[in-house]
């Protein structure tokens, strides 16, 4: 494969350069079902070769195989890429979900082992995935901070958090980026949250693009599929649903390009400080998401594509009531 020129954006006001879509790397430890690593290795190297240089992955996927894995895919290309981690959700041997933990000594013993799994000297971008609500933000980003300064962190982000964290989190070291879940049929960050990132110069890292396979079309693969326990997926929610995954493909037909391409277009035109997080797991998905740079979008595209397809026409919350109580994100100003 050859790199693709493309114009680079900004993780941040005074952030690195980064190509303007982002590998996630999630799914290649069984969040979605069945991964081969072999697969998933290429996906990476491939995703490196075309100039993508944000690799975004978590020490809770897979319970550090996902960090293990792109660890191995990484050795002796480190200097292509910027990795990013989110830490602190915990799980058990079987997979629960235990909480969150965003002590202080924790952040930092967190790091120590997402560093080895790794096989890296520093992280570059290093976030919570989610807000501890018993340890002030104030707290936890100071002990990030400590790591900056000892060289083990390059730069600090969030993730589904709301405006009054981010300005706590922000007054304590810059953030660099906010990685939230943002496509067409989940657009609530845009009233209450990108204003104050637009303020600040804090970058987004959008997960979710593609409503985790919902506007393409996807459904639950088996049993370990996280999707089986997401509103949207299940039961009359995914019959509702339907239409609109019937009028993305009418709209992307009219425009000879695959559901997913104009629905990644779609992010890329809503602002130059958006940086989509593709979660492909092999190379042919990865191709796709990378063509979806050659379509070009009008302001007036965008207006009729949000006219055609509204969130508020979306069956079903993105996360399952309890937990979309614990996001911060949710949140109000």
């Amino acid at each position: 494969m050859t790199k693709d020129i493309v114009a680079p954006r900004h993780l941040g006001k005074n952030g690195p350069q980064v190509f303007p879509i982002s590998l996630g790397c999630m799914g290649m430890s069984g969040m979605y079902g069945h991964a081969d690593e072999n697969e998933s290795i290429a996906t990476i190297h491939a995703a490196l070769d075309r100039g993508i240089n944000l690799i975004d992955t978590g020490d809770f996927y897979g319970m550090g195989h996902n960090e293990s894995l792109v660890g191995r895919a990484l050795k002796g290309r480190r200097d292509k890429a910027l990795i990013s981690v989110k830490f602190g959700s915990l799980r058990a041997p079987d997979g629960n979900w235990l909480g969150f933990d965003a002590r202080p000594a924790m952040v930092k013993a967190f790091l120590s082992y997402s560093l080895n799994r790794l096989g890296v000297e520093y992280i570059d971008v290093y976030r919570p995935s989610r807000l501890d609500s018993t340890i002030p933000i104030e707290d936890t980003i100071g002990a990030i901070a400590d790591m900056v300064k000892a060289g083990y962190v390059r730069a600090i982000g969030l993730s589904e958090v709301g405006p009054k964290t981010i300005r706590r989190a922000h007054a304590v070291h810059p953030i660099a980026d906010l990685q939230i879940e943002y496509s067409l049929i989940s657009r609530s960050p845009e009233s209450h949250i990108f204003p104050v990132l637009a303020e600040l110069g804090i970058a987004v890292t959008a997960y979710g693009v593609l409503s985790r396979g919902l506007l393409t079309g996807s459904k639950p693969t088996g049993k370990g599929d996280l999707r089986n326990y997401l509103p949207r997926f299940v039961g009359e929610n995914l019959v509702s649903n339907q239409r609109i995954i019937g009028m993305l493909n009418t709209l992307a037909a009219e425009k000879g390009i695959s559901p997913a391409q104009l629905a990644i277009a779609w992010v890329l035109a809503k602002g130059q400080n958006i940086i989509p997080v593709m979660g492909a797991r092999t190379r042919a998905q990865l191709d796709e998401s990378l063509n979806a740079l050659k379509v070009k979008l009008s302001p007036e595209d965008v207006a009729a594509l949000e006219d055609a397809i509204s969130a508020s026409q979306v069956a079903g919350t993105r996360y399952a009531e309890p937990h979309l109580k614990q996001l911060d994100s949710e949140t109000l100003p």
